[in-house]
């Protein structure tokens, strides 16, 4: 005899995918994602030493310390963006009104924020907050860490959170879009996909059944006949020739056996809410009430069935289920009934929330079986172990160490979308089905790309962070261009006493045009006076034009011991031939004029 062999359990169904709470991955993602964290904080490390080399004069007044922290800091939110997206980027973007350093970082998260915040509104209200914030704390920062006024820091930070916010999630918001458009693009087509399949499926279904019907209406009938011939073949040999009258039984058992046979292969061929044959599904089909009544059958045929049900009843599964149950019960008898009818049967149902499992289990019979009649098809077990693992179960069938014969099904109790045809028909081509991974990626994940997208995608960012980052130090050029320099401190006013050096550095030297206008007009230089000076006009501390026909001049004269005395006096203006001459030349061209006649007259006074 062959060794025992446990029946084989049922398949531990998968796990739903789940996703981990690591706080490098995003909502979605599986795994830790450490390594990537890892390699994403070393091209920040990176990013960020760079910046320090190109504005090395902005951090050399902060200390070592605090730069290390803002930089630690910088880091650890650039690799929980994903996770915590707007957190990552409001911190970093006050960060960056310190330490403007960090805005490449800045700009990395906000790229990434704003392509995974579906709502706009909620999307532009972070990128404004993150900008006023880097504003904010530029204001603040800004005359705390000796880089300049507030209204200084409030222009900066302006400037950055320009091209390291608004920019970056202008692109994002882009980005997002198109990874949204794309994912419903591809449902849609799933859909349009498995609308088409399932429209094939159910023609096939409809011309099955069709079949099924035609044969069931021209054999069974030609069956039907032959039985009934046979049977009243059967009743007239028994007076007349009674030697064949065992052939006439075999006839009309042989005929009732292919009706059976038949109407099971149109059970498999139609579809299951429309079974051909005589033991059509309904509400109580594999419930608890009908593998009793099929026990009660069979202990009407003779045979002993000792049945036990373990667990809540069937009617709440789906009907796929509870159609398998009792076709494995129902063969398992059958078959008992044909080749161990005096053995003893014990039928076990156990119901879980994950499983059934269905045991039958007969003893040795008291008799042998009859020679083979040739009756049998041979293909009850195959078509129940094909039935059952297109449930996603298992059947065993064997002999026992005892002589007896051991069923086992394992039918998962519920089987999913996927693992049967249209309708639930078990017996849907295999190949017209698809059964969903559990473990695949998530259906509105985006498709891993390979390493070729993977490294153009990498290059495109990198491009983008280096024309943000040129967009960044422009301003910052521009904005320290425009920084106010040092307050105006107006020039020394000339007073009494003051060297004549001086004096001349003051009002911008001697003018000999004014000193020749002032020749003749000028009021009475001081006794003990040395040399004075004319300065030019339009100084702020010289004379000029101040009516039509009048002109200030401003004297400064000087004794051994300094300047003595400034003497403010008008002179008359005579226009000129050439009116578009200014009016120093006008002043002097008169003055030279009267100069010529007051030397005719001898009234001129020379220095």
């Amino acid at each position: 005899m062959p060794p025992h062999k446990h029946p084989p359990s049922a398949p531990a169904p998968a796990p739903p995918p789940t996703t981990t709470s690591s706080p490098f991955a995003a909502p979605g993602e599986r795994g830790w994602r450490l390594w990537r964290a890892l390699a994403e904080a070393f091209g920040g490390g990176l990013l960020l030493v760079g910046m320090f080399g190109l504005l090395a004069e902005l951090v050399s007044t902060l200390d070592a310390g605090l730069v290390l922290l803002i930089g630690m800091c910088a880091l650890a939110l650039l690799v929980v963006r994903r996770r915590f997206p707007v957190l990552s980027l409001l911190g970093l973007a006050a960060l960056m009104g310190v330490l403007q350093v960090v805005g490449l970082l800045t700009a990395v998260v906000a790229y990434t924020t704003a392509r995974q915040t579906a709502e706009p509104r909620r999307r532009a209200v972070v990128l404004l907050a993150a900008s006023v914030l880097t504003m904010a704390t530029g204001a603040v920062f800004a005359p705390v860490l000796w880089i300049g006024s507030g209204p200084y820091g409030v222009a900066l930070g302006a400037v950055l959170a320009a091209t390291m916010v608004i920019v970056p999630g202008l692109v994002g918001t882009a980005a997002g879009q198109q990874d949204r458009l794309l994912r419903a693009l591809r449902e849609r087509t799933a859909a349009a996909e498995e609308a088409h399949r399932l429209a094939e499926s159910e023609s096939r279904m409809h011309e099955r059944s069709r079949i099924a019907a035609e044969m069931h209406d021209l054999l069974g009938h030609r069956l039907s006949l032959i039985s009934l011939h046979a049977g009243g073949l059967e009743m007239g040999l028994a007076q007349r020739a009674p030697e064949l009258r065992d052939e006439a039984a075999l006839v009309r058992t042989a005929t009732r056996d292919a009706m059976r046979e038949l109407r099971e292969v149109l059970g498999v061929l139609g579809p299951l809410g429309r079974d051909t044959g005589t033991d059509a599904l309904t509400d109580a089909t594999g419930t608890r009430a009908d593998i009793a009544a099929l026990v009660r059958e069979s202990r009407g045929g003779g045979i002993s069935v000792e049945f036990t049900w373990d667990g809540p009843d069937l009617d709440g599964r789906a009907a796929r289920v509870r159609r398998a149950v009792h076709r494995v019960v129902r063969e398992s008898l059958t078959n008992v009934h044909r080749y161990a009818s005096g053995s003893h049967v014990t039928v076990t149902v156990t119901h879980t929330d994950e499983q059934v499992l269905i045991r039958a289990r007969n003893g040795a019979p008291h008799t042998p079986p009859d020679v083979a009649t040739g009756l049998g098809s041979g293909r009850g077990l195959t078509g129940l172990r094909e039935r059952v693992a297109l449930l996603g179960g298992s059947l065993a069938a064997g002999p026992t160490p005892g002589g007896g014969f051991e069923v086992t099904a394992v039918i998962p109790a519920d089987p999913g979308e996927g693992t049967e045809g249209p309708r639930g028909d078990a017996s849907a081509d295999p190949r017209e089905r698809t059964v969903p991974d559990p473990s695949g990626p998530d259906p509105d994940a985006t498709p891993n790309p390979s390493g070729v997208q993977r490294l153009a995608t990498v290059a495109t960012g990198l491009l983008g962070l280096a024309g943000v980052g040129v967009m960044m130090l422009l301003g910052m050029a521009l904005v320290d261009q425009a920084r106010p320099g040092p307050g105006y401190t107006p020039p020394e006013e000339p007073r009494l006493g003051m060297s004549e050096p001086r004096v001349r550095e003051i009002v911008w030297g001697d003018s000999d045009a004014v000193r020749a206008a002032a020749t003749g007009r000028e009021p009475a230089r001081p006794p003990g006076t040395t040399s004075c000076v004319y300065p030019h006009p339009g100084g702020e501390y010289a004379g000029g034009t101040i009516a039509k026909d009048q002109f200030e001049i401003v004297r400064y004269c000087f004794d051994a011991d300094g300047l003595t005395a400034i003497d403010r006096f008008t002179v008359p203006m005579v226009p000129a031939d050439d009116t578009e001459s200014d009016t120093e030349n006008d002043a002097v061209s008169d003055t030279e004029n009267d100069t010529e006649n007051d030397t005719d007259t001898g009234s001129v006074t020379h220095d």
